[in-house]
């Protein structure tokens, strides 16, 4: 499974476990801003009884286009239209390609990621039409699949709110405070509270009517933040 040191992937570890499978986790330092989120994704890792995480080294920094790979391309801290910045090209084409390749190496057939078509950034690479193709391919271009061992391709929250993920992941065990969804963190793993990512999040928990344990580095009521609902 993907695992992102985030709520959405914290969760679907967990929904995973409770399906009793024998989770192997993975997590990329691809050139992100900030180095928080895979410390968060070791505490999850952890904390949910992963078999194994693995923290696999990319370099998408080196072929820039996003604000969260090249520092020179501020994050937006406001509502935008269409595609944002924050957008990685091809990010989760090439995470769930080299999932597949340990996938087939530990002979596992099922990967979990947290994608979601619901609440999130208008990313193309989390639609469901994409994870439809992406399982296609797998079963055309690897020695399982063509041996008639097929791969599943699995986004069990493609369709929930954040709400209803937080609440999913709260019923199973998740401690949220471990996570770190900010997509411009700071070392010590504390939101800007500005974001897409923050507004997105807070907004879940808000809805949910449960506590935020999210660390801001200072109140969302000092930011002046409108959340999203």
């Amino acid at each position: 499974m993907l695992l992102s040191g985030g709520l959405d992937s914290a969760t679907v570890a967990a929904l995973a476990k409770i399906e009793g499978y024998a989770c192997y986790s993975m997590s990329f330092d691809y050139g992100q801003r900030h180095r928080a989120e895979l410390r968060a994704a070791e505490r999850v890792a952890r904390q949910l009884g992963m078999v194994e995480h693995k923290v696999i080294g990319l370099d998408l920094g080196g072929i820039g286009g996003s604000a969260l790979t090249d520092p020179a391309i501020a994050v937006p801290e406001s509502p935008c239209e269409g595609i944002p910045v924050t957008y990685v090209p091809a990010r989760n084409t090439v995470f769930l390609a080299l999932a597949l390749g340990w996938a087939e190496v530990l002979g596992a057939r099922d990967i979990f990621i947290g994608v979601n078509a619901v609440d999130y950034s208008g990313y193309p690479d989390c639609r469901p039409a994409f994870i439809e193709a992406f399982e296609q391919m797998a079963n055309l271009a690897t020695k399982a699949g063509v041996e008639g061992q097929g791969f599943r391709i699995r986004a069990p929250l493609q369709n929930l709110g954040k709400d209803e993920i937080i609440r999913a992941g709260l019923r199973h065990g998740v401690d949220y405070g471990l996570t770190v969804s900010c997509y411009q963190a700071d070392e010590e793993g504390r939101a800007c509270g500005r974001c897409d990512s923050c507004r997105l999040r807070a907004a879940g928990f808000a809805t949910a009517g449960v506590t935020d344990p999210t660390r801001y580095r200072r109140a969302l009521s000092d930011l002046g933040v409108e959340i999203l609902r």
